[in-house]
């Protein structure tokens, strides 16, 4: 079986480099894999024409086709409450501003804007008035509400006189211009376009500490009742404009106890349609009097966001789920997972084997792991769905075997991600696995460190020594086994006895994560005073040139040429190539500038984990081999390097006389791999690739050239 697997990912790898993942100009420096498909849906708006637009975690997101394939429009940051006027102009929440977009999304004007300073500006909800289009009204994080008279032209604060509770979560506007806001602390009502406001909760009660109102919407019809989905109290209903509230939960139910209710949503023969935490869709049809379950086909049922019915198709039904988004054509009964062209995904952690071939793994904030056998073409979801995948591990040379970090512990699959088992821990923060040193497996947690010798069988805690609980981060310096180093909230720590006892290395009363050790044994330190680096194993620190005023680093990796990658926050991913002692921004094509997580295969290709754009790669290697000649040579050839001896960098030339796989590799005088020059497929030519020595001491080294037919070893010498 894991022969055909091999054989399956080889050619799909093969075939990846033959089919571009887009088309266009090959200058941009990075490009959008196709996935992972779906990520967060939380809002769904329908112009008359029958397009769908979606508020997801990667920003809005258009159908023409009644959901079967998405596109994203031009607003590509995350995206909450949508609504959408009788013109078709689409309002929509985005980083808690207000944007607008007067055709279909193609572009958008930027309306509100929630002042840094003034957290309590922040927009969570919008609404129309049903019978002044023009009229929009926001909900903010504690300042109540603003209107727009003017099609968000202008926004202006209303009164807060009554409105005892200015965080609003939702808004609800009636036929006659009545204003409901739902809140932490119970319903509002304003009867005067918001001059003054009474609470109007009466009957509505909740478990929770606070009266917190997560859902309201209002019956069309001419009954114009009143549904409010409560946070761990279920559904009520007023049939009297909000003067009294009775509970209306008969039939619901939720795996997790408490009823908390997320959306709401009504067709025009009076059906209500209900998203409960933990259990799902519940559709009613007797005005709330009863319920019942209608899940079947919704294969995530613990957090749906979001629910509408389709105003041209009254059966069809649409789920904004964690996953993506779900729909129904037969009113509810039956369900499927409609997420074609949907990159909407938070990579949270990427995974791929190091040194040798094999698939992609992407993890998610939404209970899934992700898979790609053809670099990034194509996603599938693994076995495993249990909590946010924060971090992953594979050991080299064991086929098959991944190690996932999450809230609910440490899991492991023998089988490229089929089927999972939890060796035990929860709250894991990090996972590393040191090199040479089989089975053994180190695992930063929230209460602890730990280590395991068995590849996760059994553990081990290792905090001798540790003045913190929390390890964020963990790498190995190079040349003995056993030499760790641990990132904390208070500084760096290093055990040179595999973790049994720890010592502070620097940094202290400062976080450290994440961290990098290069080959030459050069640890770098993200901190919020930035990019730190130390030459001696942790005695002495000095600042890089990376200078992130506005960002934080969220990952660092290095390829096999010595080039340190960091991805950011908010800045997208920079690159230096001189050990840190420059750096310059490589975001062309990268149209996420949110990386959460970076990896960089065996070939040099550089893989980056964006927060709602799913997984993007770079177009070309970052291992980079220069062609000077395309004349076909007539027989294979390896050149001596150039300068040698050399002092910080030499170039090596080789020749091929036939279409080849090429590896050519740097080792140093025991046999240890330090580099990977070239990894791939090159056609008939001459090539060249320079060999950047950075961190190396002085001595002698060797290149190896391996090819189809074809194996030479050559001499260099280091002289600094």
């Amino acid at each position: 079986m894991r022969s055909l697997y091999r054989f399956l990912f080889r050619f799909l790898s093969v075939l990846s480099l033959l089919l571009p993942l887009t088309s266009g100009a090959q200058t941009e420096f990075w490009q959008q894999t196709n996935g992972p498909l779906g990520g967060p849906v939380g809002s769904f708006v329908f112009n008359r024409q029958g397009d769908i637009f979606v508020g997801a975690s990667g920003g809005v997101f258009r159908s023409a086709n009644n959901g079967e394939t998405w596109r994203p429009t031009s607003l590509r940051a995350v995206a909450g409450n949508l609504v959408i006027n009788g013109e078709g102009h689409i309002f929509a929440v985005s980083n808690y501003n207000i944007f607008r977009s007067t055709d279909k999304g193609e572009s958008w004007k930027q309306m509100y804007t929630a002042l840094p300073d003034r957290r309590d500006r922040r927009v969570y909800a919008l609404a129309i008035q049903p019978a002044e289009e023009s009229h929009i009204f926001a909900g903010t994080n504690g300042a109540g509400i603003f209107r727009s008279i003017d099609n968000g032209e202008s926004w202006h604060q209303l009164s807060t006189t009554g409105l005892t509770s200015p965080v609003i979560y939702t808004l609800a506007v009636n036929s006659t211009g009545h204003i409901f806001v739902g809140s932490r602390d119970g319903i509002f009502r304003s009867v005067d376009a918001g001059e003054s406001w009474n609470a109007v909760n009466t009957g509505l009660t909740s478990n929770f500490v606070r009266l917190s109102i997560i859902a309201l919407t209002i019956n069309p019809d001419t009954t114009g009742h009143i549904f409010a989905g409560v946070f761990d109290g279920g559904i009520f209903r007023s049939t009297d404009n909000g003067e009294s509230w009775e509970a209306i939960n008969t039939g619901l139910t939720s795996e997790f106890g408490g009823l908390s209710v997320y959306a709401l949503a009504i067709n025009s023969a009076g059906q209500i349609f209900a998203a409960v935490f933990g259990g799902g869709v519940f559709r009613s049809t007797n005005n709330g009097e009863s319920w019942e379950a209608i899940n079947t086909g919704l294969t995530h049922t613990e957090s749906i966001l979001g629910l509408a019915v389709s105003p041209l198709q009254d059966e069809h039904i649409f789920a904004g789920t964690a996953l993506g988004v779900f729909r129904s054509i037969d009113n509810g009964e039956n369900w499927r997972l409609s997420n074609t062209g949907l990159i909407s995904t938070r990579i949270f952690s990427l995974a791929i084997p190091p040194g040798r071939e094999g698939p992609i793994f992407a993890g998610t904030n939404t209970s899934a792991l992700f898979r790609s056998i053809d670099n990034g073409n194509s996603w599938s979801q693994t076995g495993l769905s249990k909590g946010s995948v924060d971090v992953l591990a594979i050991p080299p040379g064991r086929d098959g075997y991944i190690f996932a970090g999450t809230g609910f512990g440490v899991f492991r699959s023998t089988d490229h991600g089929e089927i999972w088992d939890n060796t035990g821990l929860d709250n894991v923060t990090t996972l590393a696995i040191p090199p040479g040193q089989d089975g053994h497996i180190f695992a930063g947690t929230r209460s602890g460190t730990f280590r395991s010798i068995d590849y996760g069988d059994t553990w081990m805690r290792i905090d001798n020594g540790l003045n913190v609980s929390t390890v964020f981060a963990l790498d190995f310096l190079p040349g003995q086994d056993g030499d760790v180093i641990a990132g904390t909230s208070l500084g760096v720590y290093r055990s040179t006895d595999n973790g049994e006892n720890w010592r502070p290395i620097g940094l202290t009363n400062t976080g450290a994560s994440p961290l990098l050790v290069n080959r030459a044994g050069h640890i770098f330190a993200a901190t919020s005073d930035g990019l730190l680096r130390s030459t001696d194993n942790g005695e002495n620190w000095r600042q890089t040139t990376l200078d992130l005023t506005d960002s934080e680093i969220s990952e660092l990796v290095i390829n096999s040429n010595g080039h340190i990658f960091a991805g950011t926050f908010e800045s997208g991913v920079f690159r230096s190539t001189d050990n840190g002692e420059s750096w310059s921004p490589i975001n062309t094509g990268l149209t996420y500038t949110e990386v959460i997580s970076l990896a960089v295969d065996q070939g040099g290709f550089l893989f980056a984990g964006t927060g709602g754009g799913g997984v993007f790669r770079s177009v070309e290697s970052t291992l980079s081999v220069e062609q000077v000649s395309s004349d076909i040579p007539s027989t294979f050839s390896l050149e001596q390097n150039y300068p040698n001896p050399f002092n910080a960098s030499t170039t090596i030339q080789f020749a091929l006389a036939k279409l080849s796989i090429v590896r050519l590799k740097i080792f140093d005088i025991s046999g240890r791999e330090l580099a990977v020059l070239v990894n791939g497929t090159l056609q008939p030519g001459t090539y060249k690739v320079v060999f950047e020595a950075n961190g190396l001491p002085s001595g002698v080294y060797f290149y190896r050239i391996e090819g189809r037919d074809f194996v030479q070893t050559n001499k260099l010498t280091l002289l600094k």
